[in-house]
């Protein structure tokens, strides 16, 4: 058991060096006892912690009980084997205390840790609302011009809203004359044919005139 508690103060040991640097290992560790400390990590570590808590009142109850046997012996002083189970007592209470103290710092130094982090982050968010506050000042002077340009703009949007309203009407106008024009040439058109078919008619008749007349002459010479 001896050796187990002295690999256990080791390796608390060895938490604690981790944490008080920084270092990515520290960030590991944070993070195993964040997950050890959710869920039912709290309630395995405090049945461990008990456990060795009784243990330890156990090893003092025995070193009060060998003292007390001495002293009803042999006036206080203790024999060999007393001695040898004395320091074996001795030593592991002073292990099992010392472990238990060890994993106070340890959850001690993770509480602080975890309380800086949020410390800074809160930091950090004033920091950002203040620049956002000074840019504000900054950009009103800004807002102030563009809202400047946006009152030229619509002026200038309105100008040419009217502009194209008077060019729509022109257009309007000019395909209004246009389609007039297509209607008066198809007018034309159409008088046109009639007349190439009245001079084609007349041509025919003539025709007929010629070829009678030109037979009756005919019939004349004989």
């Amino acid at each position: 058991m001896i050796q187990l508690l002295f690999s256990v103060i080791g390796v608390e040991m060895g938490l604690i060096m981790i944490l008080l640097f920084k270092t990515p290992l520290r960030k590991l560790v944070i993070m195993s006892l964040d997950r050890v400390k959710r869920g039912r990590g709290p309630i395995v570590v405090k049945t461990i912690g008990g456990t060795v808590f009784m243990v330890l009142t156990s090893s003092i109850y025995s070193m009060m009980k060998i003292q007390k046997r001495s002293f009803d012996s042999a006036g206080g002083v203790l024999n060999p084997t007393d001695q040898v189970l004395m320091s074996k007592h001795l030593l592991e209470a002073s292990l099992m205390g010392f472990s238990l103290f060890l994993s106070l710092m340890i959850d001690r130094l993770h509480h602080y840790i975890r309380e800086l982090r949020l410390l800074r982050k809160s930091m950090e968010a004033v920091k950002k609302q203040n620049r956002v506050v000074e840019d504000g000042k900054s950009g009103n002077s800004e807002l102030k011009n563009l809202e400047e340009e946006v009152t030229g703009l619509k002026a200038k949007v309105k100008q040419l809203e009217s502009d194209c309203t008077t060019k729509v009407k022109a257009v309007e106008a000019a395909e209004a004359n246009a389609l007039a024009l297509r209607k008066q040439s198809e007018g034309f058109l159409l008088e046109y044919d009639r007349l190439l078919e009245e001079n084609q008619n007349l041509r025919n008749q003539l025709q007929s005139i010629d070829h009678m007349l030109s037979h009756s002459d005919s019939k004349k010479s004989l």
